[in-house]
């Protein structure tokens, strides 16, 4: 019965496999309970990831090329029902080892998304993934298939996925603490647990801080209807006067808090030694109704609207500079809002230890200078006092 499972996969390979998906299992034994198989170049190379849901972990592999028709012909064997995904078809088989129903039905999944040596960008959240928030913030249908409508919000969401990948490639740790300020409905906190727990393999802590009670309660909710409430949890708690979490802290997040509650963040991140942050700031007022007259750069404030964009540029400046003097490589760079609000900035920093003297230098002097309020220099500059 594999071989004809098997045959039947051999005879519409011609079409570009999408992916097969293998559940139901004949028997209990391994614990597998799902096997999701996907083609992927890697490196130049077809790939075929097997990933392989157990209890609430999965685990991936790699399997080659001229390894997948054995892989094939014995996976198939083991389990009851077959989903073949290929461009423009879906064919599912249910069978019992002795009999095998068979269905046929089209799909809009066309050739450009199909594997080939020039094929699209690969998301790192990939459509057909069993990923929870994206089903309920309406990106994915039921069956895991991307909303065309939200497609841009779906690359967004990569967008800021890839960022948090490309700096922690290099994390060694298989125990990671993620504190995340501002978490609101917390769609993204969900992605960055399914990212690290099921994507890296990673064993997770993960704790929501918000100002809403109502939120924080939903929040819990969900985290609890998708299992993950042993390791992700939401708290009520104001950043800027709150006790927090007092153990090791490995990665800050800090999207959209607004105005000085970033620059509390920040300098518990600092305070705090944590490895990695990444904060998109938001709201920006302080420096704007502070800054005064002082320089080269009086022109600019003579309007209002540019006076306002210049105070939110010195605002991140001021943050960079100081993350620099306090030991962390910062890259400042442009992040698009998930709300589709205007785009603006994140600050992605990794602590290296090598302080940078000269822009703490920097920052003083403009602050002389212009006269403005800033929290975080005022933070750290207490806390460097304190320390002394």
């Amino acid at each position: 019965m594999d071989n004809f499972i098997y045959e039947e996969i051999c005879r519409h390979k011609d079409r570009g496999v999408v992916r097969i998906i293998m559940s139901s299992p004949m028997s209990r034994e391994s614990g597998v309970s799902k096997i999701v198989l996907t083609p992927r170049v890697i490196k130049g190379e077809t790939k075929w990831q097997a990933e392989s849901f157990k209890g609430n972990q999965v685990f991936h592999k790699n399997i080659d090329e001229e390894e997948i028709d054995e892989y094939l012909l014995r996976e198939t064997a083991r389990y009851r029902q077959i989903n073949m995904i290929f461009a423009g078809l879906d064919v599912d088989f249910l069978h019992n080892g002795k009999t095998v129903r068979r269905k046929e039905r089209a799909n809009d999944v066309i050739a450009a998304k199909v594997l080939s040596h020039n094929r699209e960008k690969e998301y790192i959240l990939r459509e057909g993934e069993d990923i929870p928030a994206l089903r309920d913030l309406g990106v994915f249908t039921a069956d895991n298939r991307i909303v065309k409508a939200k497609y841009d919000k779906y690359r967004q969401i990569n967008r800021f996925v890839e960022i948090i990948d490309d700096s922690v490639k290099d994390l060694s740790l298989d125990e990671i603490t993620i504190l995340d300020f501002g978490s609101g409905k917390s769609y993204l906190t969900f992605v960055v647990y399914y990212y690290f727990t099921v994507i890296k393999g990673k064993k997770v802590n993960i704790i929501g801080y918000d100002l809403k009670k109502d939120v924080v309660a939903e929040c819990n909710k969900v985290a609890e209807k998708y299992g993950y409430e042993k390791s992700l949890k939401f708290v009520v708690s104001d950043v800027s006067r709150d006790v927090l979490y007092d153990k090791k802290i490995d990665i800050i997040i800090s999207l959209h808090a607004c105005d000085t509650a970033t620059d509390y963040a920040l300098e518990y991140a600092v305070r705090k030694g944590a490895k990695y942050i990444f904060s998109a700031p938001c709201c920006q007022h302080e420096v704007n109704l502070s800054i005064k007259k002082g320089g080269d750069m009086d022109v600019l404030m003579r309007y209002g609207i540019i006076k306002e964009r210049l105070s939110a540029l010195i605002t991140d400046t001021v943050r960079a500079e100081l993350l620099r003097a306090k030991g962390y490589k910062v890259d400042v760079m442009e992040f698009v809002d998930l709300a589709h609000s205007p785009k603006n900035l994140m600050i992605r920093a990794s602590y290296t230890g090598r302080k940078d003297k000269k822009a703490i230098e920097n920052i003083e002097e403009l602050v002389s200078k212009y006269g403005f309020k800033q929290t975080l220099f005022s933070l750290l500059s207490k806390t460097s006092e304190d320390a002394e």
